[in-house]
């Protein structure tokens, strides 16, 4: 899905060049002509993943839109845009929440770069927000991603249970969201920033669910060398989340229901009871009607979780829905992975909304995760998703020939063979074997006397070595005669 660009400027020349730069590069782009309609846009719900804001405008300025933005909860960068440069106006800009800014008329690139700056800096912003709320239990509906006729009534009902703290049984298939579902009820509640505690029943050995949940006093069993806070105590004050809770034990769930009657649990070797305030959320993806007709699970346990029960659909069933979470998941592995995936292909997104997905939104991350740890192309392809699209990776461009193996080394009668005879100077003689290097000393000496015309000083220079000793290597060779042929022919 291609990034929204909201294009603020009073000048409708300058906002059409923006738009054309912009579009060209890929990016959809929305136009306000004042600050007053740029707020009203967003009011209404258009879509802005960053806004392009002049500084410069009749009526509300920039600097007055960009602070009413930000006072009405709106948090897309903002990048400034102003014609004269001033400093001062920049700097009270960046202060008001603008994360860059350029002086009009920009180069193209320039314009672009700052806007795919913003947008990282916008994910990484929304990512640590998220995990934020998360870590403080601050998760609410608003969080949750979808507006489907589905997701919708669960947001509708999920708000509605969330201001009380009726007992709330969350059903649907594996994989749809259940604790995410869960954590929105916990912190669009009255108990928000306090624990929630998620345990996983069908996840804890039979033999060790009683100490989990409720706890045990030291010494009360072999291997209880310590006190321990069962998740009952953890979650005092706050939210339990029981996940899959139809894999109890009966005899644990005898348990359960007392803690929820009471208000007070008995751990394991304790004297007393101890009293907890914990709202149960729980959830399952059974069917605990017929668990409690073929005696699996008690009926009055199962009335008393089932007080407000809430269906989380599964995502065949919220298609809609798929491209905004597929850009959810595309920015937070970015940030994950370090890489830089703009989305997913119109194509690509046409395969991923008509698939099944029988893992439901699990394996929609898992599949997007794996798209973008293998992904080298700006946007997810077909390819990407073998398994949901069916087309197989475009093979590798063709690797160049493998070098040929290095031949072996040549005899000394492949060298002679290859050695010009008319070489100035032979290394090898005529049975392929070395020459002496007196030989060779005496050739080379006599070519270069040839070569700079009986020049002794630069033959000397070009061979490296003194006069004193040129003059007596040619005494030694026997090259006077060659030295005065040459000088005869000067």
């Amino acid at each position: 899905m291609s990034k929204t660009v909201l294009v603020v400027d009073d000048d409708p020349t300058q906002r059409r060049l923006i738009q054309a730069v912009l579009e060209r590069e890929g990016f959809a782009v929305s136009q306000a002509e004042s600050g007053d309609d740029a707020i009203g846009k967003l009011v209404a719900g258009a879509r802005a993943d960053v806004v392009l804001l002049d500084l410069v405008m009749p009526g509300a300025s920039g600097q007055d839109t960009l602070v009413e933005m930000r006072a009405r909860g709106f948090s897309q960068p903002v990048i400034v845009v102003t014609a004269t440069g001033g400093i001062d106006t920049v700097v009270q800009a960046m202060q008001a929440g603008a994360c860059d800014f350029f002086v009009k008329p920009a180069a193209p690139e320039r314009i672009i770069v700052s806007i795919q700056n913003a947008l990282s800096m916008g994910a990484l912003k929304g990512e640590v927000d998220r995990l934020k709320k998360r870590a403080a239990g601050r998760t609410t509906f608003d969080d949750l991603i979808g507006g489907s006729p589905a997701m919708t009534m669960v947001k509708r009902l999920g708000e509605r249970a969330a201001k009380s703290g009726i007992p709330i049984l969350i059903t649907g298939e594996s994989g749809v969201g259940k604790e995410v579902i869960a954590r929105a009820v916990h912190g669009s509640s009255e108990r928000a920033g306090k624990p929630f505690v998620a345990v996983n029943c069908g996840a804890i050995p039979e033999n060790l669910v009683e100490s989990i949940l409720f706890g045990h006093e030291k010494g009360s069993f072999t291997g209880a060398t310590d006190k321990h806070l069962g998740k009952f105590q953890e979650a005092n004050g706050g939210t339990l989340f029981l996940d899959e809770v139809g894999e109890l034990p009966l005899d644990i769930q005898v348990k359960l229901l007392r803690a929820l009657q009471e208000s007070e649990i008995d751990p394991i070797g304790a004297k007393r009871s101890v009293k907890v305030d914990v709202r149960i959320v729980s959830a399952t993806n059974r069917d605990l009607s017929n668990a409690v007709a073929e005696g699996r699970f008690r009926e009055d346990l199962f009335y008393r979780l089932n007080v407000f029960p809430i269906e989380a659909p599964a995502l065949r069933e919220r298609r809609e829905d798929i491209p905004a979470l597929v850009e959810a998941f595309v920015r937070r592995f970015n940030i994950e992975e370090g890489k830089s995936v703009a989305g997913a292909a119109p194509e690509t997104l046409g395969y991923l909304t008509a698939y099944d997905w029988p893992g439901n939104v699990r394996q929609l991350e898992n599949a997007v995760y794996r798209a973008i740890v293998l992904a080298d192309a700006p946007y997810l392809a077909p390819h990407d998703f073998p398994a949901i699209s069916g087309v197989a990776a475009p093979p590798p461009e063709a690797l160049p020939a493998p070098a040929p193996a290095p031949a072996l080394p040549p005899t000394a009668q492949d060298l002679a063979a290859e050695m010009p005879r008319e070489a100035p100077v032979r290394i090898l003689d005529e049975r392929g074997h070395l020459r002496t290097l007196e030989e060779i000393e005496r050739d080379l000496i006599e070519l270069a006397i040839g070569v700079y015309a009986g020049h002794m000083s630069e033959v000397a220079r070009r061979l490296g070595i003194g006069r004193s000793t040129l003059y007596r290597k040619v005494k030694e060779q026997g090259l006077e005669d060659v030295v005065e042929a040459v000088a005869a022919q000067a």
